[in-house]
């Protein structure tokens, strides 16, 4: 019963921003024996990049049943076009913040309004950073380069990978599929995505959704939301940067 209450009351803090049309719940569970439990909000506006290519914007917020009370709200953006979750995180701004539980309902609206002021000054930034990706192309070596460079743990993983027959053989057999994803899916021939840094780092994010093969759901959404796959989306995101 005081589970089912925690989570309940858990994300509560939310509501007025929902109840003002700002954001509307979509999914909610929880993760491994319902010690995490998560509820997705989506918000009303989208970013855009180019003239069609538009970003769905999600709110991940987490409540774990450790005692602290704590929320993890996370800034999710989804690319419609291929459902592709691009993780990131901004140097100039955070995509994820803690809140704490609070009875106050004045302190509660507060602490939504932060939220929601967080997420409209990371979104701008956002949109700036992924329509100047789409300007600059990327030739076939510098994206085969990309891939590898993004994959890999690190330089010194890599060059170990490619000096052992066994992990370099699998290692290839991962590169090719990101590959082919990043020059034959059809979410790649856009305006936005052929040939360009964007495309490039779009490709990370898909071969992680869309091609590689998980255990099962959840371990997915655990390697896609939380670990895993985020260093590498976050790699792939820091390389597409500096190539600008």
């Amino acid at each position: 019963r005081y589970t089912i209450v925690q989570n309940r009351d858990a994300f509560t803090f939310f509501d007025e921003i929902v109840g003002e049309g700002a954001a509307i719940y979509e999914t909610a569970g929880c993760l491994g024996s319902g010690e995490v439990t998560f509820i997705t909000a989506k918000l009303p506006d989208h970013i855009k990049v180019g003239r069609e290519d538009l970003i769905e914007q999600y709110l991940f917020l987490t409540s774990s049943h450790d005692g602290s009370g704590a929320i993890q709200v996370a800034f999710t953006p989804i690319r419609i076009v291929c459902n592709n979750t691009l993780n990131f995180a901004l140097k100039n701004c955070t995509n994820k913040i803690t809140i704490r539980h609070t009875e106050s309902a004045k302190d509660r609206l507060a602490q939504a309004h932060k939220v929601m002021g967080i997420v409209h000054k990371v979104s701008e930034e956002l949109e700036q950073v992924f329509n100047k990706m789409s300007r600059v192309r990327i030739t076939d070596p510098q994206l085969v380069s990309f891939i590898k460079q993004s994959l890999a743990p690190n330089k010194e993983a890599l060059t170990k990978i490619e000096a052992s027959e066994e992990l370099s053989s699998r290692f290839k057999n991962m590169v090719n599929e990101c590959y082919l994803y990043a020059v034959a899916n059809h979410t790649q021939q856009l305006e936005t995505t052929e040939g360009t840094v964007f495309g490039a780092y779009n490709a990370i994010t898909g071969y992680f959704q869309n091609v590689k093969t998980y255990k099962n759901d959840e371990s997915k959404l655990k390697s896609i939301l939380d670990s895993g796959s985020v260093n590498q989306t976050q790699k792939a995101f820091n390389m597409a940067l500096a190539m600008l």
